[in-house]
């Protein structure tokens, strides 16, 4: 248990220092603070550009809270927990397979640094956004799991920063479901992860953009703002009443597994879910909803 304790510790300060660091080096590209800065202000010109909804305000509803919980999301909240219980789970799991003469090392179905690059990256990049593709659609199925995903469905007017609106218990799901299947093609940098993770920002936040875009051709493999809005979509029919539409990144599972649902251009539909009216409109209101319940 010591060890453990020490590991939480470790974890605390260890990104502590590793957030200042980021807020004062400007010198690696890899800067998760000033990258999401500078995705989050080049997405918002775009949307200022070219507007899909015109009526819709510069600074939207809820534009600061939204703002605001996309840099408690994207840096507190791996300050507050997800860094010490990632490292602690890590630890455990390491342990309980030493137990029966295991080791991570062992389960590992290859070693990344023995493909190419890209190949690498994009297997590392299909995994994870499968894997969360179907952690997504968990949210909406199961009951208890969707009082938390309601925040992120609390939006009444999307932009950028609605992406990164989402309770602190989403990131716990999605990480403890990603763990073992990372694991298993483990061995990647932090700049293989970069890649990927800045590549993902990017999508996720035009996916909320204020935008009509779909890429063409490509809207069969990249979620984008018109597929997107339908997941957000207030009233759906009752053959889709659990969702649609649950790509992160990738469209593609939900035309594979036939998930996606775009009737018509959903510029103008009411977003939200039943009953969002009585739902609390504040950050630590909106925080404590799905423990009351």
């Amino acid at each position: 248990m010591e060890k453990y304790i020490d590991i939480i510790k470790n974890s605390y300060s260890g990104y502590w220092n590793y957030l200042k660091y980021e807020l004062i080096d400007l010198n690696h590209w890899d800067n998760y603070f000033y990258g999401l800065i500078a995705i989050s202000l080049l997405v918002w010109i775009l949307e200022i550009a070219f507007p899909w909804r015109k009526q819709q305000a510069l600074f939207r509803k809820d534009f600061w809270l939204d703002t605001f919980y996309m840099f408690f999301n994207f840096f507190l909240l791996n300050l507050i927990i997800l860094i010490a219980l990632s490292n602690a789970v890590s630890t455990l799991f390491n342990d309980t397979l030493g137990l029966v003469g295991l080791s991570e090392s062992k389960l590992q179905l290859f070693d990344s640094n023995d493909l190419p690059k890209w190949l690498g990256l994009l297997i590392f990049f299909f995994v994870s956004d499968f894997v969360q593709w179907n952690t997504h659609r968990l949210l909406h199925r199961s009951s208890w799991l969707w009082n938390f995903h309601k925040v992120h469905h609390s939006v009444k007017e999307m932009g950028f920063a609605a992406h990164l609106r989402y309770h602190w218990m989403e990131p716990v799901v999605y990480k403890s479901l990603l763990f073992i299947p990372l694991a298993l093609i483990a061995n990647y940098s932090s700049q293989d992860v970069a890649i990927v993770y800045f590549f993902s920002i990017a999508i996720g936040h035009l996916n909320h953009a204020n935008l009509g875009w779909d890429y063409g051709f490509l809207k069969y493999i990249f979620n984008n703002p018109k597929m997107h809005i339908w997941h957000h979509a207030k009233g759906l029919p009752e053959h889709v009443r659990y969702g649609v539409n649950f790509g992160l990144t990738l469209s593609l599972w939900d035309y594979i597994f036939r998930t996606n649902f775009i009737p018509y251009d959903g510029r103008d539909i009411e977003l939200g879910f039943e009953g969002d009216e009585t739902f609390p409109k504040d950050f630590v209101s909106q925080e404590l909803y799905p423990l009351k319940k």
